[in-house]
């Protein structure tokens, strides 16, 4: 048995469709369905029963599933230990960090670091969404919430200050009311957020009107007037066209974590990188 058709064995029993599958690994449509049936003619078994819904793996699937997803780790284990050992400062760094922090926190310790290092390539992958750094979806991740698992090597990096803004024309919301203004909130549906909660118990009788998952976005709706947001000053003091408000109490901060898989921590170009990043991070702090 193949590790290329393993790998299209558990993207199919993963996505629960071809067409899914062949996104994922940016396989045509033909292929996926072509190395699925010589997969099942190999093994003697049906694998998956084609539903109109989809896929659905069989019992014997789902027997299989168990060993592909072993097959798997060994060879990311692999995968993870050489790139581990190489030693050169040339190839590619897969960052994955919150949409604000890529935009405003990275982009001068990158700067640094590729005039530094002009053989490494840095992708960056900015979103709401956590990156699996077991599977290698990114090298080192940056976020506000601590990593799980043991396998990740973890540090609390910074803890960032917030603080409320308005355009850069607007009147001045009165702390403790905020009657006839509007709020900029933040989507809850993936956990709290101390700082839209401060927000909302400064300026209680304000009227939310808007809320977006990215800080980008907020930024530049409170820039046009919408309302006022909570933003992290890194973000707010940067941008010419908004004001930081004077408040009674200040918004907690936010810690900001760095974690990577432990099978990475003798890679030199992540190293190095690590090091940019965290130079520029205590600058922002002090």
């Amino acid at each position: 048995m193949e590790w290329s058709d393993v790998r299209i064995f558990l993207a199919a029993a993963r996505a629960g469709s071809l067409g899914a599958a062949s996104r994922a690994l940016g396989v045509s449509h033909p292929t996926i369905a072509r190395r699925l049936r010589a997969l099942e003619g190999a093994t003697g078994q049906t694998l998956f029963q084609r539903t109109a819904e989809g896929l659905v793996l069989t019992e014997e699937g789902s027997a299989v599933l168990s060993l592909a997803e072993q097959m798997e780790e060994g060879a990311l284990s692999m995968q993870r230990r050489l790139a581990g050992e190489e030693q050169r400062l040339e190839g590619r760094l897969r960052v994955s960090s919150a949409d604000w922090f890529g935009a405003y926190v990275l982009p001068p310790a990158m700067a640094r670091f590729a005039e530094a290092y002009p053989h490494v390539e840095i992708e960056i992958l900015t979103g709401t969404r956590l990156f699996n750094l077991a599977q290698r979806e990114a090298d080192v991740a940056f976020r506000i919430v601590p990593f799980d698992g043991s396998d990740i090597v973890q540090r609390r990096l910074a803890d960032l200050p917030y603080a409320a803004y308005v355009a850069a024309g607007a009147p001045e919301p009165i702390a403790g009311d905020g009657s006839g203004f509007r709020l900029i909130t933040h989507d809850t549906s993936t956990g709290r957020f101390p700082d839209i909660e401060w927000l909302q118990s400064v300026f209680p009788n304000a009227t939310p009107v808007m809320r977006s998952n990215n800080r980008n976005v907020q930024s530049r709706a409170c820039a046009h007037g919408i309302g006022i947001a909570a933003l992290p000053r890194v973000v707010g003091d940067g941008m010419m066209d908004l004001r930081r408000l004077e408040t009674p109490t200040e918004p907690p901060m936010r810690h900001i974590w760095m974690g990577y898989h432990r099978d990475l921590r003798r890679l030199n170009r992540l190293r190095a990188f690590i090091a940019s990043v965290v130079e520029h991070v205590a600058s922002l702090e002090r």
